[in-house]
């Protein structure tokens, strides 16, 4: 999977990014590497769902799939 991401410079110094495809999913770092870590970690966060705080029937099927 490929996600368009938006880096902006922060007005502090360092940089802050955002990806526009998961609503509210930002982060940011000091400098450009470790904002490239912390987008890793960001978008696998916001892309963990806890299913147990959904209700699921026993007609529903539960998928894990690698993106």
């Amino acid at each position: 999977m490929k996600l368009k991401v938006v880096v902006h410079e922060a007005e502090g110094g360092g940089y802050w990014a955002e990806v526009p495809a998961i609503p509210g999913c930002a982060t940011q770092g000091e400098n450009f590497e470790e904002l490239l870590q912390n987008l890793y970690e960001a978008i696998e966060g916001c892309l963990s769902v806890d299913v147990s705080t959904i209700s699921i029937s026993e007609t529903d099927r539960l998928l894990e799939i690698a993106v």
